[in-house]
């Protein structure tokens, strides 16, 4: 039977159990799918992603008509586990030109019965999940390519997160990964860690996949909220494995894994009980998390060892000087350099508009508004949003009219809402 690999569809067929159910089964999809994936893409071989992915599903499948009746079992994760390794092990019996092709790689409990090992322990559960990302961050297949087919494939991302996440549309994105998977095919590549001379290439698009896993939980425009800490969390978590292992425990990692743990400090500040956001000035210091900040601290002195300075060092250092709220001339003259630096080394349109809000806070706002008129972003809300910003006080009157603006292109009502009150509380120049 054939059954979707969507998230949201599997939340629909979540929808008739009670809410402990609806809560369990979305959490393990998204906390087990991919590793039983991964796992059995590394049985089969890449070229069989989609049995992998089918039999993880069904596994699923078999949970919510199971546990409908039954009941959810005493530990649900061993079920699943028990359950995959079950129809993995049917599949390879009853497909024998399947059994045939993939003989080579598969690994036996018994000469006697042949009966096929599916190892589904921590460790290569952990070593099946890097290894797979390296194998998608293959240099065969384009960069947007390999980080699309990554969220795709172990961070569970859906077509329209990914299509938000590059800004483009559905369609788009499943040709490209179609033409991704076949590309992997028709390379044989291999689900194992690159040699030595290529693992630098290879890791700096796996980072770049964590860093946009992380950044569409941290900012999400697909689903309509302001925060998805689970996104950010697998972030975090994969970011940590490549730590955990001695071949991808380099600065560069660090310097990611710092950046993230920063910026997830503020989570329990960042939005109120209404989900809206609640801009950096007005954030509430003591809800913010110390520990991740400290060891947000130790992963930048990590970061620090090597000779190599890369955009995820200075926007970890960046995120640094904004865990000290206090509004000094010294942090944003730090802040203000550290985003120098960045445009230096990677130029981003977004990066240059956060500079100008550092550059009006070290120097006025009036040179900070000539420097982001400059930028002319006209289709982005975050543009006017923050000449709204730039504008309070100098001249309520065109702040108003860049709030508005803002407003207009705001794709979340969280947003909507955040620059409504902006411009609702503005009084008029005098």
């Amino acid at each position: 039977m054939a059954f979707t690999k969507d998230y949201k569809s599997l939340c629909t067929f979540a929808g008739a159990f009670r809410m402990e159910k609806q809560e369990l089964i979305p959490h393990l999809f998204r906390t087990e799918f991919r590793k039983i994936t991964a796992v059995l893409c590394k049985l089969f071989g890449i070229q069989h992603i989609e049995i992998a992915e089918d039999l993880a599903s069904e596994t699923f499948l078999s949970a919510l008509e199971t546990w409908s009746f039954k009941g959810i079992p005493e530990n649900p994760v061993a079920w699943l586990y028990l359950v995959a390794k079950n129809k993995a092990k049917n599949y390879i019996r009853h497909n024998h030109l399947f059994t045939e092709e993939i003989a080579e790689q598969i690994k036996y409990s018994s000469s006697d019965t042949r009966e096929v090992e599916i190892d589904l322990s921590d460790k290569n559960i952990t070593d099946s999940q890097l290894q797979m990302l390296f194998a998608v961050c293959h240099p065969s297949i384009s960069t947007e390519a390999q980080i699309g087919l990554s969220l795709r494939i172990l961070c569970g991302f859906g077509i329209d997160e990914i299509a938000n996440a590059f800004l483009t549309n559905k369609e788009t994105i499943n040709k490209r990964l179609f033409r991704a998977k076949e590309k992997l095919r028709l390379e044989k590549v291999q689900i194992e860690f690159p040699g030595e001379a290529e693992i630098d290439e290879r890791l700096g698009t796996v980072l770049t996949t964590l860093y946009l896993l992380f950044n569409e939980g941290y900012y999400s425009e697909s689903r309509d909220k302001v925060l998805r800490e689970d996104l950010c969390l697998e972030a975090m978590r994969l970011t940590h494995l490549l730590i955990e292992n001695e071949k991808t425990n380099q600065p560069i990692v660090n310097a990611l894994l710092s950046l993230m743990c920063f910026h997830s400090s503020r989570f329990k500040a960042r939005k109120n009980e209404s989900g809206e956001i609640i801009l950096y000035e007005d954030q509430d210091e003591s809800l913010w998390d110390r520990e991740l900040i400290s060891k947000g601290v130790y992963f930048l002195h990590e970061a620090s060892q090597g000779n190599r300075l890369s955009k995820y060092h200075l926007e970890a250092s960046i995120a640094y000087w904004h865990t000290i709220k206090a509004d000094t001339k010294e942090k944003w003259e730090n802040i203000l350099q550290l985003f120098n630096q960045l445009l230096q080394i990677e130029y981003s349109p977004i990066a240059a508009l956060n500079r100008t809000y550092a550059l009006s806070k070290a120097n006025g706002k009036v040179e900070a508004i000539i420097e982001a008129e400059k930028l002319n972003l006209v289709n982005n809300q975050f543009y006017f949003a923050l000449l709204g910003e730039l504008y309070t006080d100098v001249d309520n009157k065109i702040a108003k009219q860049n709030f508005q603006k803002a407003f207009l292109l705001a794709k979340t009502n969280t947003d909507k809402q955040t620059m409504q009150k902006k411009n609702d509380s503005l009084k008029p120049s005098t």
